[in-house]
């Protein structure tokens, strides 16, 4: 397949350099993808299209009039990034995600960071993701956010920035798990002559964090994943997860609350259950305590947890630290529980609630991102440039009436990888969600899912949105 067209146009390319030459790791992969024949690179897409359905790799998309279940589009090129860059992405986000624990339980407890005026109070106790239940508690182990997946976007630069952080219910890691048994299939001979590292030992990794949380006084511990069930749009991978530690998958429905512990209902009667990873929103888990309209949770879970008798992860209330206002402040929350400067730095923020920003924003919509607060996949956003004149006023009413809702940023020129479009290599932008796990150390999972926007010219790189993925080799070595 040749590459004489391709054209960088500009952006920061992350196979390519400005002159055509492959970037450090990518030598070999640039190789062999230059010595198949365009049918050659076409029957290897194809085929991994084909085992990733044999997988049963679906998401549902609500309100999707063709059907609830969708295979995730995959790109069978990977995104590489060398080894002495991801050093830095691992080391900035394990300095993070030290952080945003640390702020969590300050949060809830002695509040500090409000007493020192570090961000302003009402900011906090204003988020919809605040839980009043959680004043004055601390979870096992002091971890609040055990399992973050944070977006990264690199710039025309070549420099990354932090997009957002995701500690409630992070998705996607089962599509970076198989993804690699499809792509070590493809590219075989170039994948160990690269010296991929490896993401196969994630499951055991999790597992190993959530284990870490049993009560010091049981013995023999049973964990669940707690899912909303078949017709969530990731219950694919809360299936898989489980299965792949070899811990139960377990609906609301399924458990119950008695004599204080949370038991699961089985055949042989009731049996208890030590640790939950939770795949459902807090306004879900129990009816008791938020949401008393919701069929999802569990009566009584929340005294259960309280009392020490269950853990969870994540934690209910990490999501005070993914409000997408809040994320304006987290490197003042870095410096200030850590003393150290952020190693990844965040996009430029305007929060629509100051006067300031608020008046630059609605001036300048035509060349802004607007972020609701606490939507996801690509929800409740407009990017300015791309939108018409009537989404723009709409945005300007909706800021208006609730400036505490939104923010905004500056367009980041989205790095882009080759990808194959209709039988040819085009240039597609990505950005990068790894995952991070906090149990007795942090861990970031080497890679991580590329996500990359489908649609020519588009930003917006969710699966909700028409976006598919790619795998990612983290490469130690130069070629």
């Amino acid at each position: 397949m040749d590459f004489s067209g391709y054209q960088t146009e500009n952006f920061y390319d992350e196979l390519f350099d400005e002159n055509g030459r492959p970037r450090p790791g990518a030598k070999l992969l640039v190789q062999k993808i230059k010595s198949l024949s365009t049918e050659d690179l076409l029957t290897k897409q194809q085929a991994a299209e084909i085992m990733l359905l044999q997988m049963g790799i679906t998401f549902a998309v609500y309100g999707n009039e063709e059907g609830a279940e969708k295979i995730f589009p995959f790109d069978v090129l990977p995104r590489i990034v060398d080894g002495s860059e991801w050093s830095q992405i691992e080391a900035g986000l394990k300095q993070r995600i030290f952080a945003l624990n640390a702020f969590i339980g300050d949060i809830y407890n002695k509040r500090q960071i409000l007493k020192d005026r570090i961000i302003p109070e009402d900011i906090i106790l204003s988020s919809r993701t605040f839980r009043q239940e959680c004043v004055d508690f601390t979870p096992p182990r002091n971890i609040w956010c055990h399992v973050t997946g944070t977006d990264l976007v690199r710039d025309r630069d070549g420099s990354f920035y932090v997009l957002e952080d995701n500690l409630r219910c992070p998705s996607g890691v089962s599509y970076v798990l198989e993804n690699r048994q499809v792509l070590k299939r493809t590219f075989y001979q170039v994948f160990e002559a690269s010296k991929v590292r490896p993401v196969d030992d994630y499951p055991n990794r999790l597992l190993e964090t959530l284990e870490y949380l049993v009560p010091r006084n049981v013995s023999s511990p049973r964990i669940g994943v707690l899912t909303p069930g078949i017709y969530n749009s990731a219950y694919f991978e809360h299936s898989f997860l489980a299965r792949q530690m070899g811990v139960e998958l377990v609906e609301g429905q399924d458990l119950i609350v008695h004599n204080g512990f949370v038991h699961m209902l089985t055949t042989k009667g009731l049996q208890r259950i030590d640790v939950l990873y939770r795949r459902i929103d807090d306004d879900f888990i129990d009816p008791l305590v938020f949401r008393p309209d919701s069929l999802l949770g569990v009566p009584g879970l929340m005294e259960a947890y309280k009392a020490g008798r269950i853990a969870m992860a994540n934690a209910p209330g990490t999501g005070i630290a993914d409000d997408k206002v809040i994320y304006a402040y987290v490197p003042k929350i870095i410096k200030y529980y850590t003393g150290e400067e952020p190693i990844l730095p965040n996009v430029p923020t305007y929060i629509c609630s100051d006067s300031q920003d608020q008046k630059y924003v609605l001036e300048n919509l035509d060349k802004l991102v607007v972020k609701a607060a606490n939507e996801s996949g690509g929800y409740g956003m407009l990017v300015g440039p791309h939108a018409s004149k009537q989404e723009r006023e709409k945005f300007a009413e909706l800021i208006r009436e609730n400036p505490r809702n939104y923010m905004a940023q500056p367009t980041i020129a989205l790095s882009r990888a080759p990808t194959i479009v209709d039988g040819t290599i085009e240039g597609r932008h990505v950005d990068l969600r790894p995952y991070i796990l906090y149990g007795e150390d942090i861990y970031v999972l080497p890679g991580g899912l590329t996500r990359v926007a489908l649609r020519k010219g588009s930003l917006v790189v969710n699966s909700s949105q028409g976006g598919g993925s790619k795998d990612t080799w983290v490469v130690d070595g130069a070629q």
